[in-house]
Parts: C-alpha cells; structure tokens; sequence
C-alpha cells in the first residue's frame, strides 16, 4: 500500500479509502466485518462512512457496524483513520440536519456513541449549508477539536467558491480549517476538474473521490446483470444513453488486459490533486480486486484514449470556456 499525506496536513493516508456505504444496505454485518478486517490487512487506513449511511437498515447502522468492529480490540482503532459526516437529515426535528452548531454537537456525541471510540479523526461536512454562518460552524469544529472529539474537519459536495470562503473564514479565527474536500469524481462525470480540484490544490485541500466506478456503470456493467445501486431507474437509464460509450470503454480495457474497474480506478490514480478513490466494496473479493489499480500504470496513450471516450470540460476553469 501507499500512503500519501491528505493535503496539507501531517495525517498520511491510503491512497484507496474504504467507503461503507453499502454497510447496512447490500452489505451485512458479517460481511462487512470481513471487509474491514481484510482492508486493514491489505493495508487500507482510511475509513469513510456517514451518521445516514445504512439502508435499510437504519440511519447510522453504518456507524454502528463499524463500532462493533472496533470494540473488538485488536489494535484496530490505532491503525485507522476514521471519518464520518453530519448534515443530512437523521430525524423529524427542526434541528435534526444542517450545520447549526446546535446539530453539529449533537450529531458528533450520537456518531461517537455508535463508533464507540472518543474522538473521529476527519469530520466531514456532508454538504454546505447556506443558512448557516461560517463564525457558527466553525466556532462549533473548533471546539470538539478543543475537547479532542474531532482531529481535523473535511467538506464533502462543497462548489469551489464554498471550500475557499470557508477557508477565509477558518483562517480569521487561527484554525486549520478544512484538510480535505470529498466529491463526485469518475470518467463519467468530470465537473470538478473546472474549480474544485483546482481550488483544492491551490489552498492545500486533500480530494477523495466518491462514485469512482459511477455506481458500477465503469465495473463492466454492459454484460453485468442489475444488482445494488447499479438496479435503480436512473443508473439504468444512464446505462442505455451511455451505452456506446461503455462499450468502447470496455473494448478499451480489454486491449489494455486488464478489469474495466481497475481502469477507472487507476485513472483516478493519475488524476493530479486526487488523494484517494473512495471504493465501496459489497464483499472481500471486490475488494481485493481493487488492489490491482495501485499497480496499474496507464499509458499515454491509454489516457488519451480515455479522453476521447470520456471527455472532461476541457480543464480548469477559465482556460476550459476563455482565451
């Protein structure tokens, strides 16, 4: 495994993260014991989940499942950067979502309680909150920082304008601000190669990529039977207007000798400002599968060809649309 520091922080990470989303959704318990374990053995330290992630299962049954595999001991918590997120609704209440401070302390005692360790290593913001002022977020950050309950603070979905006045804002009050920006980043969908990479590059902001296999549309989902995320209406319909694209990804991939995921994962790779592809695993062989694309050296003419197939907006902005 390699590791790499998350931005312009000390923390060093793998240069794959685990994501659970499936935890609790496609994903059972059992399972996703063997998984962790599996990732930690393979060398995997970042762990990515969410307060909401867990089907249905329940909101925070994610969380819960990794607790559980902590609180076997081992020395897992001790080898493992552990992050999770707060803004998506985990209730009825006027106050059950958002980054109020108000939410924000409750939402960190309740993941904490479900994580069951003292203190989360990257707390990411889910999403921005414009009803929200920055002197509340970060007053609230800055003290479950002072109390040890967080380490460091992440954004998630943030546009690029967002991440650089959050930014500001931080630096007003001596804080460290945000080490890591988490969005929707694969050959399918390429938008923040215009402003939130850059910007992210520019602040020393760290960039996992979540959806690296666009919910399997790049796992070889054109001779794949519908099953997961991959089965909903509007995966499927992105399948069939996507088809001939796929097709020639694949055609591609089996050219190159090697898995169409590995290739979209390893592309990502190679993608400047990219810390880390959040993977989603739903059992230990796909994850092992992954692997490969630490070792995949794509050519340039491989990545050309992947520009053809899947062009991006042209580069950073404002090159990408002005002289």
């Amino acid at each position: 495994m390699r590791y790499v520091q998350l931005g312009r922080s000390g923390l060093r990470v793998s240069r794959l993260c685990l994501g659970t989303m499936n935890f609790g959704l496609y994903v059972s318990e059992q399972e996703a014991f063997r998984i962790l374990d599996r990732a930690l053995e393979l060398g995997v330290n970042l762990i990515d989940t969410a307060n909401t992630y867990g089907g249905s299962s329940g909101l925070g049954r994610a969380e819960e499942m990794i607790g559980k595999w902590l609180s076997q001991g081992g020395g897992r918590r001790e080898r493992i950067v552990l992050a999770t997120k707060v803004y998506t609704p985990v209730g009825d209440g006027p106050n059950d979502r958002g980054l109020s401070a108000y939410h924000i302390r409750r939402a960190c005692e309740d993941s904490l309680r479900r994580l069951q360790t003292d203190h989360i290593d990257l707390y990411q913001m889910h999403h921005v909150d414009r009803s929200v002022p920055w002197e509340e977020i970060w007053q609230a950050m800055e003290q479950l920082v002072r109390e040890g309950k967080v380490i460091y603070v992440g954004s998630s979905n943030f546009a690029a304008w967002q991440i650089a006045v959050a930014q500001c804002e931080a630096q007003k009050r001596n804080l460290l601000g945000l080490i890591s920006e988490q969005s929707l980043y694969n050959l399918t969908n390429r938008m923040v190669e215009l402003e939130v990479i850059p910007a992210c590059q520019a602040l020393g902001i760290g960039f996992l990529a979540y959806s690296p296999l666009a919910a399997g549309l790049l796992a070889g989902s054109s001779h794949a039977s519908p099953e997961g995320r991959r089965a909903r209406e509007r995966r499927f319909e992105s399948s069939l207007r996507l088809r001939e694209k796929v097709l020639r990804y694949e055609e591609l991939c089996r050219q190159v000798g090697e898995e169409p995921a590995c290739v979209a994962l390893a592309w990502l790779l190679h993608r400047p400002g990219v810390t880390a592809p959040v993977i989603g695993p739903r059992t230990v062989e796909q994850l092992e599968q992954s692997m490969r694309a630490l070792e995949l050296q794509l050519c340039k003419e491989v990545l050309h060809e992947l520009d053809e197939i899947w062009p991006g907006p042209g580069g950073p902005a404002p090159e990408a649309y002005a002289w």
